[in-house]
């Protein structure tokens, strides 16, 4: 899909690198973890992306457990249910495809589930990586599996469920 126009962009440094936020005027289109590349912000700053930024701040500082934005949903009907169902996954736990799969009802579908997944435009905003692999096993994560098991940790001592490095 296309992307919407105008687009206004701002960066957030975090513990885990540069997170790159991406808005309409009103709503939050993407947030990606930017390895290399200019930091540059827009000229003007819709408050969403100033909310979105805070927000973000909150939960590194171990002050937010889930996240209240109004998000662009530009996928499938398919993707949106998934994306729905990773929101649904507490800060502290874990879920895998198959789990996802047959909470949505249709427990065949891990693989779509899986690349679902792989697609959610919202890194820890939108939290697929509370998704890990049916064994316990860490599995992709497009900001790497580094930072999918920092921000595992992170959560697990938010939570008090602190658990051990998977991998």
């Amino acid at each position: 899909m296309s992307a919407p126009s105008p687009l206004f962009v701002l960066h957030v440094s975090s513990p885990v690198g540069t997170i790159q936020l991406t808005s309409t005027e009103n709503q939050l289109f993407r947030a990606c973890f930017l390895e290399n590349g200019p930091e540059t912000d827009s000229p003007v700053i819709p408050t969403c992306l100033k909310e979105a930024a805070t927000q973000l701040e909150e939960y590194f500082a171990g002050k937010r457990h889930t996240f209240d934005l109004p998000l662009y949903t530009q996928g499938t009907p398919f993707q949106q249910q998934v994306w729905q169902a990773l929101q649904q996954i507490p800060m502290g736990k874990t879920d895998h495809y198959l789990g996802l799969a047959k909470r949505m009802g249709n427990a065949g579908a891990v693989r779509a589930v899986g690349v679902a997944n792989g697609a959610n435009p919202w890194m820890i905003l939108v939290p697929c990586h509370r998704v890990i692999g049916a064994q316990g096993q860490l599995t992709g994560y497009a900001g790497g599996l580094w930072r999918k098991q920092w921000l595992l940790d992170h959560e697990a001592k938010m939570t008090g469920t602190y658990q051990t490095a998977l991998f």
